[in-house]
């Protein structure tokens, strides 16, 4: 994604969610993605080209086309753990993480790389052309428009995603090497759903809508026109409030490992799932990463109640069971309700049944 001509992220009006699951994606990449479902116009895809130009900067391994961590071995490809077993000093440097788009008419050859079979043959050499999924290993990928990708194509990504690995195999010649991204989705539901089965495997997903307040509505038209006249201008405007949601994202990514959940804080998430009727246990483990993730953006090293309510509205709103005629929607009450039960009964004594005496043989 070119880094001129991109409308700031801070001068987006409104949609306070949907840049909120962006950004705690960009904190914990493990969160498994966001997919983001509205009508047209609604500043989806705005959005995700605005972050791009706030990710912080990552080490990589200069000359690797997976983008290694030049320290990490769990996070290289086996080219460069061999060379650092070797006692080879890899060549480091930094660079912003890499934003890719998918088109949605992409091949599987495209977005896994390729193998020249006849190079394999002759040479022995495994000659490998890396697809979309090594050159975003560490990234971002981004899909407009996925409930209209092949379904085939959507389950490759995920599974990469989810396994953080790249397998590719072509007549008995075999490549595997690293592909940690993070998953971004944007979709029209008057175009088509996307299965059951692939909704639930995005962390996120959040339900956007074109801005009612007529205000709200007039600052979108300003901006837009402020920007439309003087794109450079606009920006540095937004330059110092965009730096610090830049700052913001960099301390929070040093922060979360420092962030403590405790065994009740896990007690409430598992129970939330359980009230709220979802399968599996995907949401569990999304919940508590967002919310982890939330509370290292808000500067804290403790999870709070409120932080797990917010990330609720993100993890559990494509994963409610719905009926053919009816959808059902996440009550913010019925989470903090949830919450609430949970607590008491934690704070309520345990009552320990008197021990039976022991008859005398």
């Amino acid at each position: 994604m070119p880094h001129s001509h991109v409308f700031p992220f801070s001068a987006l009006v409104g949609q306070e969610r949907m840049k909120l699951a962006l950004v705690l994606n960009v904190i914990d990449p493990t969160i498994d993605g966001v997919l983001i479902r509205g009508e047209k116009g609604t500043a989806k895809s705005t959005a995700v080209r605005a972050l791009a130009q706030l990710l912080p900067e990552i080490p990589v391994v200069a000359d690797c086309p997976f983008s290694c961590h030049p320290t990490r071995p769990e996070e290289m490809c086996e080219r460069c753990r061999q060379r650092r077993k070797a006692g080879e000093s890899l060549p480091a440097l930094r660079r912003p993480m890499a934003v890719l788009d998918l088109p949605v008419g992409a091949t599987e050859d495209r977005v896994v790389g390729s193998i020249d079979i006849e190079r394999a043959l002759k040479t022995g050499e495994k000659a490998f052309e890396p697809g979309v999924l090594a050159r975003v290993n560490r990234g971002i990928l981004y899909v407009d428009e996925v409930n209209l990708l092949d379904d085939h194509i959507v389950d490759v990504l995920l599974d990469a995603a989810a396994m953080g690995v790249n397998h590719v195999e072509r007549e008995g010649v075999s490549i595997r090497h690293p592909a940690r991204f993070v998953l971004v989705g944007t979709m029209n539901p008057e175009e088509g759903e996307l299965r059951p089965q692939l909704l639930d495997r995005f962390g996120l997903c959040v339900e956007v809508v074109g801005i009612r307040d007529p205000k709200d509505r007039v600052q979108v038209i300003r901006r837009r026109q402020a920007y439309e006249a003087d794109p450079e201008g606009f920006r540095r405007e937004w330059s110092e409030a965009d730096a610090r949601v830049r700052q913001a994202l960099v301390r929070a990514k040093e922060l979360l490992p420092r962030v403590e959940v405790t065994d009740d804080d896990l007690e409430v998430i598992a129970t939330l799932s359980v009230d709220l009727g979802v399968d599996g246990h995907r949401a569990d483990l999304a919940l508590l990463k967002a919310c982890r993730a939330l509370a290292a953006y808000r500067g804290r090293t403790r999870v709070t109640d409120d932080d797990i309510a917010e990330a609720a509205g993100l993890v559990y709103a494509h994963r409610l069971k719905r009926t053919p005629f009816e959808e059902r929607i996440l009550s913010e009450e019925e989470v903090v309700s949830s919450i609430q039960r949970t607590r008491e009964a934690q704070k309520a004594p345990k009552h320990n049944p008197p021990r039976k005496k022991k008859e005398p043989t």
